[in-house]
Formats: structure tokens, C-alpha cells, sequence
């Protein structure tokens, strides 16, 4: 691939870098969860979250987006060290579907095993082999501290790496429409991801949404981006201006709906 191709598709790989970590990241604390409720890793979820070689998962695309955009960007040292965790986070929950395919599909039947008649020396086999099992529960604990500790980490990277993007109308988009998995995931990070983007308050936000959105013909989406706005700076030098075009492509868009009625 170019370095001419990839600058040119720098914004798209940063929307789709943040998009991707978002819905991976709630995916894998669900599996978490689960597994914490349960006992049950969701083998199934890790599979598709993962994918193969012909055939990526979203975990997969997300590292390998991450690789496009941080490694011959200009985000620099702290770029590499988001690049890195987006990285790590993916060939350590490749580990932890191993490990969820052992405990999913083998302690069953070694359950089934341990109830049925057996003799002496089976029994003892048995208890040989299924001592491994245990260890696997251990490596599925330490597998997933170690996911959170990471995400954690890329939690607070994202601003820092971001901040470049600020005048990016797709990540803005993104920002504004998919708000509420953003903060799901960011919980209390949430103030700092916008703010160290956009600044405080984070007006840029919710502009750049509406003029991407009006720009799409999203009329209602454009307008509540800019009711979000007007409720962070009433007196933006640029709000009326952008209630007049949007309210001007609404009056031309209803006379070409009349026309070709």
C-alpha cells in the first residue's frame, strides 16, 4: 500500500480505529461477564470477534487499521504505544479462544468422564490430565486482566493520539451518532476523550457532526447535533449560520419532493 493511499485515507482509518475499539471493547467485556456470572468464556463471540485469515474479525481489522494509521502517521511515540495495545489486546484474546475452546468443549466431557465407572488406572489419568484444565482457568484470569489493563491504557491514549483530529467531520459524526456506546465504553473518560480532542467545552464536536450529517441529508440528526451545541455555547459565531443552510437545503429539498410529485 502507498503512503500516498494511506494519508489519504487517514481520517476514514481514525473513525474506523475508534468505531472498532468501541464495539470490540463491549463484545470482550460482555464474553468477560459471562465468564465471571457464568463460568462461561463465549467461545462462539471470541471466534467471530477474531476471525481468520480469509475471513477477519473486528478485532483483526482493528489491529490492522491501527497499524495502517499509527505507523506512518504523525501521532508519533504515543502513536506506537496505541498501535502496540490495539496489538496486543488482539494476539491476547487470540490466547484467551484457545483457552475458552479447552474449557468449552473439554471440561464437559471430562465432567461426564470423572462420573462414569472407571477403573483405578483410568481414574488416575484422569485426574492427571484434568489438572491442566484448572491451569487454563487461571490463564483465562490472567488473560483477561491483562485485556482490561490495556484497554484501560488505550483509554487514556485515544485524546492524546486524537487531538490532531479535530477538525475531522467523520470522527465528529462518529462522536455525536454514536454517543452512546462511546461513553458506555469510555465510562468515565468520556469528558477527557471529547475535551482532549476538542477542547472544553467540546463545541467542534457537535458542529462538525451537523455539517456532515446536513451534507448527508440527515436533516433530524443535523438539527440535534446542533440543539447539542447551542446548549454548550449558545452564542457560537457559527450556529445561526448553520440553522440558515440547514434549513435552507430543508425548503429545497421539500420543493423537489413537490415537483416530483
Amino acid at each position: 500500500m502507498s503512503k500516498v493511499w494511506i494519508k489519504a485515507k487517514r481520517l476514514e482509518f481514525a473513525r474506523d480505529v475508534l468505531r472498532d475499539f468501541c464495539i470490540s471493547s463491549k463484545e470482550l467485556e460482555a464474553c468477560f461477564t459471562a465468564y465471571e456470572q457464568e463460568g462461561r468464556i463465549g467461545f462462539p463471540s471470541l471466534r467471530d470477534l477474531i476471525g481468520q485469515e480469509m475471513n477477519k474479525g473486528l478485532l483483526w481489522r482493528l489491529k490492522d487499521t491501527a497499524h495502517l494509521l499509527f505507523r506512518h502517521g504523525e501521532e508519533g511515540l504515543l502513536g506506537r504505544f496505541l498501535d502496540w495495545g490495539l496489538g496486543y489486546i488482539f494476539h491476547e484474546a487470540v490466547k484467551l479462544k484457545e483457552d475458552a475452546h479447552q474449557l468449552e468443549n473439554y471440561a464437559p466431557w471430562f465432567s461426564d468422564i470423572a462420573a462414569s465407572p472407571l477403573d483405578e488406572a483410568e481414574r488416575e489419568l484422569m485426574e492427571r490430565l484434568t489438572v491442566v484444565l484448572g491451569q487454563t482457568r487461571e490463564s483465562i484470569d490472567r488473560e483477561i486482566r491483562r485485556i482490561r489493563y490495556i484497554m484501560d491504557a488505550c483509554l487514556d491514549l485515544f485524546p492524546i493520539c486524537y487531538n490532531q483530529y479535530a477538525e475531522s467531520q467523520l470522527l465528529a459524526r462518529y462522536l455525536f451518532d454514536q454517543q452512546a456506546i462511546v461513553r458506555e465504553v469510555f465510562r468515565n473518560k468520556y469528558d477527557p476523550l471529547v475535551e482532549g480532542i476538542y477542547g472544553a467545552p467540546p463545541e467542534n464536536m457537535p458542529l462538525l457532526a451537523a455539517r456532515s450529517l446536513r451534507e448527508g441529508g440527515w436533516v433530524d440528526h443535523a438539527n440535534a447535533a446542533l440543539d447539542m451545541l447551542e446548549s454548550m455555547r449558545p452564542d457560537h459565531p457559527d450556529l445561526a449560520a448553520e440553522r440558515a443552510l440547514l434549513a435552507k437545503g430543508m425548503k429545497l429539498s421539500g420543493q423537489r419532493r413537490k415537483a416530483a410529485g
